[in-house]
């Protein structure tokens, strides 16, 4: 069994290798492409027509490179609109720049006018905070040229057409993308979400599969051996489902047109999320071994089990043939089609050793039934959130100053870099002036971000390429008219280079860029000379892109991921406060559960980054601590969610029961609310322990922070009792409802929620154990 179960988890995993290798080769082949149609429009037609259409020929590459980097055909036509876009915006500011300078009949501008005009022009451009991105990293670029253009050769032209030499190279890159993404068969994200779709119901089978192996066998080297090989099959359907997800905003580009394919097309990843789901938490139940086996598990359950096993193999079959149509429906709405998984009044589970057993079912019958639930913040939640009176409308005034500040912040660091990288490169090299601020146009990105990384990366990528392109133009030398031909395998390195850890996005697209001015080009003089050059500007606009950084967001990615783990903290700390069982009130837990799941995946992020990034002055990450204290708060998001949807359940159940269900829901809130205190008490200590850390370790002081474990393992055991004492109580309100008359059926569902809920309190102590240890870790390291 177990070996059947190794060949199977191999398969499935070379499936989406060799699925990996076949969706970056075709994005590397479409990016040659891309490429060669730019290549052969700006070095193989004659002089004049290229004087006039295409006079900045590194523009094309770099918008195409921007455009065309692992897209589908609906990202394709959105970056033509974003550049189409980003030109109408830049082309009657730089007008108006020019007019203001007096530029015009041949005349010249000064480096620091022409500095000034893109500060001002910039600031505009990035102020808006509708503007994708990538529309501003275009427009960027473009004011960079303009303005450097008309200090390097002044403007012969009217200030209306100086402008409008640079759209055309703007369009040349656009079409090319475009070209490259719909030939010979168009690249849809369509297609792509189909493959991965399939690619992630056949690894769904595979983890049920493993998992029902796991319940049935008593052998505990049998259990573990089944869980290890349950692990990677998670890693990748976690990654497949990531996956998924970067291909929807194509998709929806795509739609208009992929209406006529699949009408009922709306939204594959929601499904597929309440799957992987529904499994985190079989994951969970089953970790527990041994205690997962008890009593409970006997012949009856399992068969029980078994053919629940079977209708969700039938489900997956299903949805494994034909494309994803999930749809967001109300909750109330979602009883169509509900199967009806009971089990017998004898299995109610009683004991510590039965919850894990309990925990399981729930997850099983969320998966056949589609319970598991993700907040959905644009219908009723932000309806209840904005009620009068209520705590989020009253920091609405708050948040949108915040926003506006943040907007400012982001708008005064990007035009005063670009202002000062397009400055120092005139001084320094008045014709080669644009590749400063060229550089860092493409760099910047909304919100934080660890600039020592990424400028780490950008300028490796920058220095890669520029070495590539010199030994290219060296070995094709005397056959110059093919020396594009070169650039192909380094293209497809770098498509790869860009999912690397080490280089990245960044260091991808840099590298790449970096060859493609070289090879790309020509009338730029010795090779040597201009990656020599291009290296020196590239280090002034990194320069000065760090500088303003350090200026505006000191925001090195250690102090970030520290900064995380406090309001991860922070964010666990208000969730406890909300586990209560009232069904209308369950919102409030979703959407605080909600803020602390992004809180921990922004920090597992920079936890990454910090791993990457140079010390410098600082002391040495500790990328262990860290990397266990996300691993506990992962896993303490996950059993929050589970709480608030066996909550949730269970209120439901109990109000349909048509027994006295007000009273008997105050007897179970008696005892969640002794125990949420304990955990709220416990969320606060840490909170503030970890809070303390963060001054002390960033500023390198070594003054001594007193921590202990003692009130934790103290309120660990008067926890236990709190535990016993809820399953006592559950106990009774099971026995009640069978004075009452409550049928079986609605017995059993209602005492399995309650045990679920019981379950997920005692792992939450667990893990909160963990992140006690990894506290006490951080302020170990801090002072031995």
């Amino acid at each position: 069994m177990v070996t059947h179960a190794a060949a199977t988890t191999t398969t499935t995993v070379a499936g989406r290798t060799r699925a990996m290798w076949r969706m970056r080769l075709q994005s590397a082949a479409r990016t040659a492409l891309t490429c060669t149609i730019v290549g052969c429009a700006t070095l193989y037609i004659s002089a004049s027509l290229r004087s006039h259409l295409f006079s900045f020929p590194a523009f094309s590459y770099l918008t195409a490179i921007l455009i065309v980097s692992d897209a589908t055909l609906g990202d394709g036509l959105r970056g033509c609109c974003y550049a189409l876009y980003a030109t109408l915006q830049v082309m009657p500011l730089s007008m108006l720049g020019l007019w203001v300078s007096g530029a015009g009949g041949g005349s010249s501008l000064s480096p620091g006018i022409a500095a000034a005009m893109v500060v001002m022009g910039s600031y505009v451009v990035a102020l808006p905070a509708s503007t994708h991105i990538m529309s501003k990293r275009i427009a960027f670029g473009q004011l960079v040229i303009v303005f450097v253009d008309a200090v390097v050769h002044g403007v012969h032209t009217s200030i209306i057409v100086h402008p409008l030499r640079v759209a055309p190279s703007t369009a040349l890159g656009a079409l090319a993308s475009l070209l490259a993404l719909l030939f010979p068969l168009p690249r849809l994200a369509y297609f792509e979400v189909k493959k991965l779709y399939k690619l992630y119901t056949e690894n769904a089978s595979e983890r049920i599969a493993l998992y029902s192996q796991a319940v049935a066998a008593r052998d505990t080297s049998m259990v573990s051996a089944l869980s290890s090989q349950a692990k990677p099959l998670a890693e990748t359907g976690a990654k497949l489902l990531e996956s998924i997800g970067l291909l929807q905003e194509g998709l929806k580009w795509e739609k208009p047109w992929l209406m006529l394919l699949n009408p009922s097309l709306t939204d594959p990843i929601y499904g597929l999320e309440e799957i992987e789901t529904s499994m985190r938490g079989m994951e969970i139940a089953l970790s527990t071994y041994p205690s997962f086996h008890s009593k409970t598990i006997d012949e009856e359950l399992l068969n029980i089990l078994q053919s629940a096993l079977e209708k969700l193999g039938v489900k997956i079959e299903q949805a494994r043939g034909s494309f994803p149509c999930h749809k967001r429906t109300a909750p109330e709405n979602r009883g169509e089609g509900v199967i009806d998984m009971s089990l017998p009044y004898a299995s109610y589970f009683l004991t510590h050793e039965d919850l894990p057993a309990s925990f399981f079912f729930s997850c099983v019958k969320m998966f056949i039934n589609g319970s598991a639930r993700t907040v959905d913040t644009s219908e009723g939640l932000m309806e209840k959130q904005a009620e009068p009176g209520s705590k989020k409308a009253c920091s609405n005034k708050w948040s949108m100053s915040v926003v506006r500040n943040e907007r400012m912040v982001f708008a005064c660091k990007c035009s005063l870099s670009l202002g000062l990288a397009v400055l120092f490169g005139l001084l320094f090299d008045r014709a080669k002036g644009y590749w400063s601020g060229l550089t860092i146009a493409i760099s910047f990105e909304t919100g934080k971000q660890a600039i020592f990384t990424l400028a780490n990366a950008r300028a490796q990528g920058t220095a890669l390429g520029s070495i590539y392109g010199v030994l290219g133009c060296t070995v094709f030398q005397r056959i110059g008219n093919v020396r594009l031909v070169s650039l192909l395998p380094w293209i497809i390195f770098t498509s790869f280079l860009r999912h690397s850890r080490m280089y990245g996005q960044a260091g991808g697209i840099s590298a790449v860029i970096g060859a493609l001015l070289i090879l790309g080009r020509k009338d730029y003089g010795p090779p040597k000379e201009f990656a020599i050059e291009r290296l020196t500007e590239a280090f002034i606009g990194l320069s000065c892109f760090i500088l303003m950084e350090l200026l505006f967001q000191p925001t090195r990615a250690a102090f970030l991921a520290k900064y995380h783990l406090h309001t991860s903290l922070e964010a666990l700390k208000k969730c406890t406060e909300h586990i209560v069982l009232d069904s209308g009130k369950v919102w409030l837990l979703r959407e605080k559960q909600w803020h602390l799941k992004s809180q921990v995946l922004l920090l597992g992020k920079f936890i990454s980054d910090a791993e990457l990034e140079p010390d410098f002055w600082s002391l040495p990450f500790p990328v262990s601590c860290y990397q266990k204290l996300h691993r506990a708060l992962t896993k303490i998001a996950d059993l929050l969610y589970f709480m608030a949807c066996n909550i949730e359940l269970l209120s439901q159940a109990l109000q349909s029961s048509n027994v006295a269900w007000k009273e008997i829901q105050q007897h179970i809130n008696k005892d969640l609310e002794l125990y949420m205190q304990i955990i709220t008490s416990l969320t606060s200590s840490l909170s503030h322990s970890a809070d303390s850390q963060h001054p002390d370790l960033e500023e390198g002081n070594s003054n001594p922070t007193t921590y202990n474990n003692t009130v934790f393992c103290a309120e660990g055991k008067y926890a236990e009792k709190i535990l016993n004492s809820f399953l006592e109580h559950c106990k009774e309100v099971t026995e009640k409802f069978c004075e009452l008359g409550v049928k079986d059926d609605q017995r059993a569902k209602e005492a399995l929620h309650m045990f679920a809920v019981g379950f997920c309190s005692r792992c939450l102590m667990e893990e909160l154990a963990q992140v006690d240890k990894g506290i006490k870790e951080l302020v170990q390291y801090k002072d031995p």
